[in-house]
């Protein structure tokens, strides 16, 4: 995977881009405290594809990982969502003001 982002939001972007890794993100967002072969066991890849998901989601920062002997714990990360929704955020507001442009327009519209 290429690690060309420049900007935490882009890595959290990237991250979320994959529907495995919001599998994950889910999986961790009901259950805190999850090991990677139980998170495995939940998953549509093997546990090569399910380390490689997780070093995405670590990279980004959405995740941490804790290793305990030779069981590893993965735990949600959501800090680095913040920024994203911030981002979202902005598209909103134009969005529902636009829409609420278009609501005026057709009322106005439907008197005639």
């Amino acid at each position: 995977m290429a690690k060309y982002q420049l900007y935490p939001i882009d890595r959290t972007f990237f991250a979320l881009s994959d529907p495995v890794r919001r599998q994950i993100l889910q999986k961790l967002r009901n259950k805190q405290g999850v090991s990677v072969t139980e998170l495995t066991k939940a998953l549509p890849v093997k546990m090569p594809g399910t380390m490689k998901h997780l070093a995405v989601l670590s990279d980004a920062g959405l995740i941490s990982r804790e290793k305990n002997g030779r069981i590893v714990t993965v735990r949600l990360r959501p800090e680095p969502m913040k920024e994203a929704v911030a981002w979202l955020e902005q598209y909103q507001e134009f969005w529902n003001s636009s829409l609420d442009r278009l609501a005026s327009f057709v009322e106005e519209r439907g008197g005639e």
